[in-house]
């Protein structure tokens, strides 16, 4: 689906930002517009995900773990193994060759797992731009090992003390420095969220996972799969790999949110499972916020999942049907992690280890005549000192 000229999908989405922005974001309507209809433009982005990404990722048919849950097949779409370990890069170079077109010299970015900013440091260096990264300082404690990466590549890490020290808070931090800097600066959001045009854009650009993906698939088994599974924080990952699927209607779509300590806990990042609609960083979407219309404060074991909004699009496939939304806890996320490390010798993302969840559950129930798809959308490495803490150990 295309949103409408005010980057609405259906009754979500628009642009709730300060009057000061108005121009910017109209500035990055013009030039995304004539860039994604400029040859050049898109072969040049095409030279980069190939040469430099990596680009087409693997499908990987994961048989000792089809063969462990007794049932359907599942195969693993690869975006562990792009260059930086994430799907994130996909979108960056999208971004940064969109904002050195426009003349812009100086980045800013949130991140929350340390994978956006990691790719957004990385293509900022590779076009020699100055790049400035907000991150919170809860997830600066988590993801130790990426800030580094970020300072290793040239990249200005600033703390976020706010709130509750994770992605809101950092995006909140990184929408001021816009507003503050937007004759020189762009602001390369890492997901399909924000004011139009970033949900359809960042959709665009990820969208090369699910048509690699798709003709995947049709030459490896020589048909659709029968689920795409995908992890859903702001929802990158997922809709890049569900769109090309979206009129394929004998594909069911599941995207899966982070349960955290469980539903009554209170303690979770499920907007679209539990939230309602409200206004968050610039759109309208499903959100977690209480009864005064206040966003909650909400968590999960993975950084990259500990966010209180969803991109709109989203949104309009929850209500329309499309898209079965669900969620996993971090003790089945981490339960997952370690299924995938025994059985094929790959660490996913904690991210990734949510929708593996789902996959696994719905490989019980269907027999192997049917097909799994899998977003691995990171690699875990990032993440394991988090799993350590979990497990009770202390890395030396």
């Amino acid at each position: 689906m295309q949103p409408d000229h005010r980057g609405y999908f259906g009754p979500y989405g628009g642009a709730f930002v300060p009057e000061t922005l108005m121009p910017a974001l109209e500035e990055l309507i013009q030039a995304y517009g004539a860039a994604s209809e400029d040859e050049e433009f898109l072969k040049e982005v095409t030279y980069y995900l190939n040469d430099y990404v990596g680009r087409p990722s693997p499908i990987y048919f994961a048989r000792a773990l089809s063969e462990g849950t007794g049932g359907a097949k599942i195969f693993l779409k690869r975006e562990d193994l792009n260059h930086t370990g994430a799907h994130k890069i996909n979108n960056t170079i999208g971004q940064l060759l969109l904002a050195r077109r426009m003349g812009k010299k100086r980045i800013v970015a949130e991140t929350g797992a340390g994978q956006h900013g990691v790719a957004t440091a990385t293509v900022s260096a590779m076009l020699g731009m100055q790049c400035v990264v907000y991150m919170g300082e809860e997830d600066i404690r988590r993801q130790a090992l990426n800030v580094f990466r970020m300072r290793l590549l040239g990249a200005e890490v600033v703390k976020v003390s706010s709130g509750t020290g994770t992605l809101k808070d950092a995006m909140n931090e990184a929408m001021r420095d816009w507003v503050t800097n937007v004759r020189n600066t762009f602001y390369v959001i890492g997901s399909v969220a924000g004011p139009h045009p970033y949900p359809k854009m960042v959709r665009d650009f990820q969208s090369i996972i699910g048509r690699e993906a798709r003709e995947q698939m049709l030459k490896k088994t020589g048909r659709l799969p029968d689920y795409v599974v995908a992890c859903v924080g702001g929802g990158s990952n997922s809709m890049g790999i569900f769109y090309p699927f979206l009129e394929d209607q004998e594909v069911h779509l599941v995207g899966v949110e982070a349960g955290g300590l469980g539903l009554s806990s209170g303690q979770h990042a499920a907007p679209l499972t539990v939230g309602r609609p409200g206004v968050l960083h610039g759109s309208y979407s499903y959100l977690m916020q209480d009864s005064h219309g206040q966003v909650h404060s909400v968590y999960s074991i993975s950084a990259g999942l500990d966010y209180p909004g969803v991109g709109p699009e989203h949104s309009y496939l929850r209500d329309a049907g499309r898209v079965r939304y669900t969620v996993a806890t971090d003790k089945e996320a981490l339960e997952a992690f370690h299924l995938l490390c025994r059985t094929e010798g790959i660490l996913p993302a904690l991210e990734s280890s949510h929708a593996l969840v789902e996959a696994v559950k719905l490989a019980k129930v269907l027999d192997n005549s049917h097909n799994i798809l899998v977003c691995l959308s990171g690699r875990g490495d990032k993440d394991v000192h988090t799993v350590a803490e979990g497990m009770g150990e202390e890395l030396v």
